[in-house]
């Protein structure tokens, strides 16, 4: 497994946020970026904004200056991933998503594939899933067991970090130490709504636990001031 504090380095306090782009268009992203300025330069490109805008999103987004995480989630055959692997490694992006469910040799392939210092995260199980949600998809089970499961897979197989709910960053933590760096979704202050997510805590909370990025949406972008809310919770942080 490669170093992976070069391009997952330790961060000051707003540089441990990840601010999640999910809305539809490149004005609407690029209006949000611009009222951050000086707040946090790290943001994450998804699927909404991704197939809508496509690659060339990420392009005028890093004309600003600003770090991007493209959150696709890929999980595919080895050989679809590492193809897309390539693809966005010449994107000049920070860090790229891979479903680690896809098993070893998918994780290999997309870990070989990758240029420059973009980094490799794998995705364990998703904060909108609990127990119920695994035992749908024929997995007995607690959560926990699987997140560490999939992590250990991973890790294993070279990705630089691991994307897990906040509630399985103490377990991570014990396991790995500082081996891997740990992204959370599921980060909600204690002023926003939870919405679809279902495991989650406070970002002061999620950072005590041992969180290196906190990818926090909603709680922002939805804001009637997002520079506001944003501000509240990187002072909520410090």
């Amino acid at each position: 497994m490669r170093d992976s504090s070069t391009s997952l380095g330790m961060t000051k306090t707003c540089d441990k946020i990840i601010v999640a782009l999910d809305v539809p268009t490149k004005t609407a992203a690029i209006g949000l970026i611009e009222q951050f300025h000086g707040q946090v330069c790290f943001f994450k490109i998804g699927l909404q904004l991704y197939t809508a805008e496509g690659p060339e999103i990420v392009r005028e987004i890093s004309k600003s200056g600003a770090k991007i995480f493209l959150d696709l989630k890929l999980h595919d055959i080895p050989n679809t991933v590492a193809r897309a692997v390539e693809s966005a490694s010449g994107l000049g992006i920070e860090m790229l998503t891979i479903h680690l469910s896809g098993g070893a040799e998918m994780i290999q392939a997309a870990v070989d594939a990758r240029k420059d210092k973009m980094s490799i995260l794998g995705v364990t199980v998703l904060t909108s899933s609990n127990d119920e949600t695994l035992r749908e998809t024929g997995v007995s089970d607690k959560i926990d067991k699987q997140v560490l499961r999939l992590a250990k897979l991973g890790v294993e197989n070279g990705v630089d970090g691991i994307v897990a709910s906040p509630h399985e960053i103490k377990t991570l933590r014990a396991e790995f130490g500082d081996e891997i760096k740990i992204v959370v979704p599921g980060v909600r202050p204690s002023w926003a709504e939870s919405n679809d997510q279902k495991r989650t805590m406070t970002p002061r909370e999620a950072v005590q636990a041992g969180a290196d990025y906190l990818v926090i949406g909603r709680p922002i972008v939805a804001h009637p001031n997002p520079a506001e809310a944003l501000a509240k919770i990187i002072q909520e942080i410090a």
